[in-house]
């Protein structure tokens, strides 16, 4: 602080209006970790004049599908959740009001006029702090798909390139310098340490023996582990779902990045499609850019085959599911995004890209979707699928719904614990 920032505090004992704000900050700091599952949000209050038209650019049949999953969902959260707003708390209760009331909305099958009339009058709306934590609230949208790849469940050429099941030899336990649940491995001497990177699995074969499927083409093996789940068809005509069961605990690191840090693309350049045709044209350097990435991700067969299942454990919806950091921003809350969605042309090449408004569900996360400013939107499979994932590096805004009079302001409810405190 400099000099001409510092000021003389008046006395304690001469402002008690004060001595309570102080004893109430120090308290409140103690008490905050204590609210069971709360966590540390970037979610701002929207200012009604400032909101966006509450239009659906989808079905509401998918709506409703999405959004009753997650009302089930929050029926099993513990009693003691707490999601942090701006200045006040949403308790599991009022996580379920909020859901319940917008099903309710949904039901009466309002036009998009009254749809949006509703959703104000009975939400209020906290903006995602975006990346610059401005009034802006500007993130960076992206997009992953469920994609569908020729595999063998016996190692003949062409499928040479294995997907891996979770090997006896990955434990998890806590880090003891700081505290933290992590993922490794025990070695010869019975020390815990990290577990192999991508480099070592693929070059030394260390997970021989738990082997789940093999691909053709060991860009389609990265690309299913950056996707997180994909459909496996069999030579015979079968399909079968394949998802996410772990990871080797290591950071995940983007070749896209390395690529454009490189001068081999630039920043606008480095889609999936853009990767993947560098790659194929350049052979020589694949192992040594895939190998970039040391995370890895070991996978299992799954049982739903309509949709994939996202972190919380609920099948995906296309256009509706989204992924983002359950750390910083809301798990469960229903949420509108505001972004660009690609138009295609009939021989299915990107023709140009369209406003994109409409009510999503963060049911699932990702390595490389951290922070306030990052979200993933889910499109299903098929071309379009493939191709808006692989092109979307889009701007946009994403807001949270809580329904109003709901939430518990935090110094009210910080008082009402402490009753002697005024």
């Amino acid at each position: 602080m400099t000099g001409k920032d510092m000021k003389t505090a008046p006395h304690a004992s001469h402002s008690p209006s004060l001595a309570r704000r102080t004893v109430f900050f120090v308290l409140l700091c103690l008490w905050w970790p204590a609210l069971g599952d709360a966590q540390d949000t970037a979610l701002l209050a929207a200012q009604q004049n400032r909101l966006p038209s509450l239009r659906d650019d989808m079905d509401h049949k998918s709506l409703t599908t999405a959004a009753t999953r997650h009302l089930r969902y929050l029926k099993t959260l513990s009693p003691d959740t707490v999601v942090r707003l701006e200045n006040e708390l949403c308790s599991r209760d009022c996580l379920l009001q909020s859901m319940a009331t917008f099903l309710e909305i949904l039901e009466q099958g309002p036009s998009p006029t009254e749809l949006d009339q509703a959703i104000r009058e009975n939400f209020n709306l906290y903006q995602a702090a975006g990346r610059d934590k401005g009034e802006k609230g500007e993130m960076l949208i992206t997009g992953y798909y469920e994609p569908l790849l020729e595999g063998s469940l016996i190692k003949s050429a062409p499928f040479i390139h294995p997907l891996y099941s979770i090997p006896d030899s990955l434990i998890s336990y806590r880090d003891p310098g700081t505290g933290r649940k992590t993922t490794g491995r025990q070695d010869s001497t019975g020390a815990k340490v990290p577990f192999w990177s991508r480099a070592e699995i693929e070059e030394r074969e260390l997970l021989a023996g738990n082997e789940l499927v093999y691909l053709q083409d060991p860009v389609d093996a990265f690309v299913l582990h950056v996707q997180g789940s994909g459909k496996i068809r069999f030579q015979d005509g079968s399909l079968r779902a394949i998802q996410f069961a772990a990871t080797n605990g290591r950071d995940y690191k983007s070749i896209g990045k390395l690529l454009v840090d490189e001068k081999k693309m630039t920043r606008e350049e480095a889609t999936m499609p853009s990767i993947r045709h560098y790659l194929e044209k350049n052979p020589g350097e694949q192992k040594r850019i895939l190998h970039h990435n040391p995370r890895f991700v070991f996978f299992q067969w799954n049982k739903r085959k309509e949709s994939p299942t996202g972190s919380l454990g609920l099948p995906l919806t296309a256009g509706r599911s989204i992924a983002i950091d359950p750390a910083t921003l809301p798990t469960g809350l229903m949420a509108y995004l505001v972004s660009q969605k690609p138009v295609l042309d009939r021989e299915g090449l990107l023709l140009h890209w369209e406003p994109m408004q409409r009510f999503v569900l963060p049911q699932d996360a990702g390595a490389a979707i951290k922070g306030a400013g990052r979200a993933d939107l889910f499109w299903g499979n098929g071309h379009y699928a493939e191709t808006a994932a692989g092109n979307m590096k889009e701007q946009g805004q994403l807001y949270f719904l809580v329904k109003k009079d709901a939430t518990t302001n935090t110094q009210d409810t910080l008082a009402s614990q402490l009753p002697g405190l005024r």
